[in-house]
């Protein structure tokens, strides 16, 4: 542990992740005019992040600015708006709804959460965001969202 810390970047080229911060942080990546801007938090980011979602695990900093990257080369526009943001320890939460534009279809709202877990150096180690993407996505669908949740209702209760 105390190798870790040695190890570890100075905090002085970073605030100290909290709720405040975090809101302030994640509100500017996504509320720009167009594409989103992720350079200004992978600082706070650890070289050995592990981010996952519902459709994929990232090991790394590099791969996980990579996907930053593909995300935002496959919209139009993407947009988040933060909801609660809460923490206790080296641990926060948050939900968010993100609204993503493409070229050929309509805007999807996707709804979902974050659950961000701190190494002791205060950077981000561990990412996952939990939502419902196909979900949300088949409710955009005119004619598929009424099948879709019937199904689903039927299948799941």
């Amino acid at each position: 542990m105390e190798q870790e810390l040695q190890n570890a970047q100075p905090s002085e080229e970073r605030l100290e992740l909290n709720e405040d911060t975090i809101g302030q942080l994640w509100s500017k990546t996504y509320n720009t005019n167009g594409k989103p801007d992720w350079s200004h938090i992978y600082a706070y980011y650890h070289d050995d992040i592990v981010f996952q979602d519902t459709i994929q695990r990232i090991e790394g900093k590099q791969e996980f600015m990579a996907l930053c990257e593909r995300l935002t080369a496959r919209c139009k526009e993407l947009k988040m708006e933060l909801g609660t943001i809460f923490g206790k320890g080296n641990e926060f939460m948050f939900d968010w709804t993100m609204t993503m534009m493409f070229n050929k279809f309509p805007s999807t709202p996707i709804y979902g959460c974050t659950k961000l877990v701190l190494h002791p150096d205060g950077r981000i180690i561990s990412q996952r965001d939990y939502y419902d993407l196909w979900g949300d996505i088949f409710n955009g669908i005119p004619w598929f969202k009424k099948p879709y949740r019937k199904f689903m209702h039927k299948k799941f209760g």
